[in-house]
């Protein structure tokens, strides 16, 4: 059943396919702005430890048993707890002035095809205990959101493209947000006409894979990396050659696809690490150039978002490969593009409380419109139970 939020106040929480922290967002949907306001945006890191398994984990060769998956869950239910906890206090938030937390959790498959290899059911996994997350910061959660969209026969992906252009459309040109996190994805805002999305293949993801491979840097800063290097078309030709660059849209694919065994098996041994890097720069911004030409070649203006927008050599070569196509940072437009995904899941669960849907069928291919996620209240009077977190988050234990 619907519900009117007492509040306007919602917190979005995500951890991308990266893996690299988690972003939480805390979003003001007052009905007098034009917009939603970014009231407070900050990314959490993982306990090393967590983040290294979930990598691991997320490279699809790694085995999980059912005990661990089950400690797993609670273990990221609780590290999201903590940064939404961290976050309430850094904000100066509490949490009875939230109407809901919207989290993501983190993905560990994403099988809208079913598994690879021999069909099966279709499926999406996201772990993060929504029942340990909503006792822990005393809000009713909104989770889970995916799944829904995969029963309804779509993919569950991508889930913002709505948001994007109640955001971001112009009635003056057609335009594209790119969301460079671990994998790419585009929102199409065509001048008039049906907004589309899609995932185009790897963004972040495989150039962050190798990098922390042959330097130990967790992400290529800067683009150093691959700019030391030299493309090698060779290599390019074989990782083009993947077939699922082909497929048409709706599509979307996650670190259990391409991973570093996806990308050891295509090379011959003998390429110099840095031109890998240079060479998988050149994929990521080959593809996304490629299916925006193929799919909206009238756009005039790419609003980027995501921790790709950081990388000046990507955003250069984004550039080049666009010609009379604007490449820019979401700021441009007022978003901080390190927290539109998280601005998203606030969205979502918001939409969710009030009975609305999430889902755009024409960009996930689902049967229709559906409410997202399942809601998981805030037990009675856990605000005040939560107080020992809460004096933990604050510092106030100490005092």
């Amino acid at each position: 059943m619907p519900t009117t939020p007492a509040s306007s106040l919602y917190l979005g929480l995500i951890s991308g396919t990266s893996a690299d922290g988690i972003d939480a967002a805390l979003v003001d949907f007052d009905d007098a702005r034009p917009q939603p306001r970014l009231a407070f945006g900050r990314t959490y890191p993982w306990e090393p430890a967590l983040r290294a398994r979930l990598v691991e984990l997320g490279q699809g060769g790694a085995r999980l048993g059912l005990d661990e998956f089950g400690e797993l869950d609670v273990r990221i239910g609780h590290a999201f707890a903590t940064a939404a906890l961290q976050a309430l206090a850094d904000s100066g938030t509490p949490a009875a002035a939230v109407a809901a937390i919207g989290s993501h959790g983190q993905t560990l498959r994403h099988r809208p095809h079913g598994r690879a290899g021999d069909g099966g059911f279709p499926f999406t996994l996201q772990l993060g205990d929504p029942s340990t997350l909503a006792e822990r910061a005393g809000a009713t959660v909104v989770a889970d959101f995916r799944r829904r969209d995969v029963a309804a026969g779509g993919h569950g992906a991508p889930l913002l493209p709505a948001l994007h252009a109640a955001l971001l459309a112009s009635a003056g040109e057609s335009r594209a947000v790119l969301n460079l996190g671990g994998i790419a994805n585009l929102t199409l805002l065509p001048r008039d006409g049906e907004v589309r999305g899609f995932d185009t293949g790897p963004a972040n993801g495989l150039m962050d894979a190798w990098c922390l491979r042959r330097t130990g840097a967790g992400f290529d800063a800067g683009g150093t990396f691959a700019a030391s290097g030299r493309i090698d078309q060779a290599l390019l030709a074989r990782l083009l050659d993947e077939p699922w660059f082909a497929l048409p849209p709706p599509k979307s694919t996650g670190r259990d696809q391409f991973h570093l065994g996806w990308l050891e098996s295509r090379l011959v041994g003998s390429e110099a690490p840095a031109d890998v890097q240079a060479t998988l720069l050149a994929l990521s911004v080959r593809t996304i150039a490629d299916a925006l030409q193929a799919a909206q070649p009238d756009t005039a203006r790419v609003i980027a978002c995501g921790g790709g927008v950081h990388n000046p050599v990507l955003m250069a070569a984004l550039s080049a490969a666009l010609p009379g196509c604007i490449v820019e940072s979401s700021a441009v437009h007022g978003l901080d593009p390190d927290f539109v995904e998280a601005m998203g899941f606030a969205w979502l669960a918001r939409q969710t409380l009030l009975g609305r849907p999430g889902n755009l069928p024409g960009v996930t291919g689902a049967a229709g419109p559906r409410v997202l996620g399942g809601i998981y209240p805030a037990a009675p009077g856990s605000f005040f139970r939560c107080s020992e977190d809460w004096a933990v988050a604050t510092g106030a234990a100490n005092e």
